[in-house]
C-alpha cells in the first residue's frame, strides 16, 4: 500500500465515521510524511546519495562562513592599519617631524 492510498483509506474512514481525534492525526502525519517526500524529490534528494550530498553541502556552507568570517577579519585589520598609519603621519607632521626627514 502506498502513502497515497493511506491518505486516501484514512480520509474515507474520516468521511464515514466523523473523524476522531486519532484517525485525523494519522490524515495529518501521512499528508506530512507524503509531502516531505515529494519535496526531496523534488529538489534530488530522494536517493540512496542524498545523505553523503547534504553532508558536503553542510561542510561546503561551514567553509564559506569560515572563509567569510576571515574576509571580513582580514578587512578591518586593513582598516585600522591604515587608520593608524594616517594618525602617525598626522603626529609627525603635527611635530614637525617631516622637516627632519627632509
Amino acid at each position: 500500500m502506498t502513502r497515497e492510498d493511506m491518505l486516501a483509506r484514512l480520509v474515507a474512514q474520516a468521511e464515514d465515521e466523523g473523524g476522531d481525534l486519532v484517525t485525523l492525526r494519522a490524515i495529518v502525519e501521512e499528508a506530512s510524511d507524503l509531502g516531505a517526500a515529494r519535496v526531496l524529490s523534488r529538489m534530488g534528494l530522494a536517493d540512496d546519495h542524498a545523505p553523503t550530498d547534504m553532508a558536503e553541502l553542510r561542510q561546503l556552507l561551514g567553509a564559506w562562513r569560515d572563509a567569510k568570517a576571515s574576509a571580513w577579519k582580514a578587512v578591518v585589520t586593513w582598516v585600522v592599519r591604515g587608520l593608524l598609519a594616517l594618525l602617525l603621519l598626522g603626529i609627525a607632521v603635527r611635530t614637525g617631524l617631516m622637516e627632519l626627514v627632509r
